[in-house]
């Protein structure tokens, strides 16, 4: 199984703090106009810093699996 990644972003609650994007090790967030959004999320990995640093809890990151391809 390949496990993969949603970030799920709740736009009402974030305010534009940018400690999502600056913690993320694999450039998965950005900010654009004053809110987070997701620009590369094939390179997530799963490793919630997000999800653990955002004041807001506005981040959600969720597992899923997909069937490895032989």
């Amino acid at each position: 199984m390949i496990r993969t990644y949603t970030i799920k972003i709740n736009h009402a609650w974030c305010k534009g703090c940018q400690f999502c994007a600056a913690f993320c090790p694999e450039n998965v967030l950005a900010m654009e106009k004053a809110r987070a959004v997701v620009i590369n999320p094939e390179n997530c990995t799963g490793c919630l810093l997000c999800e653990i640093y955002c004041p807001d809890f506005a981040i959600e990151v969720q597992s899923e699996h997909e069937p490895k391809h032989a």
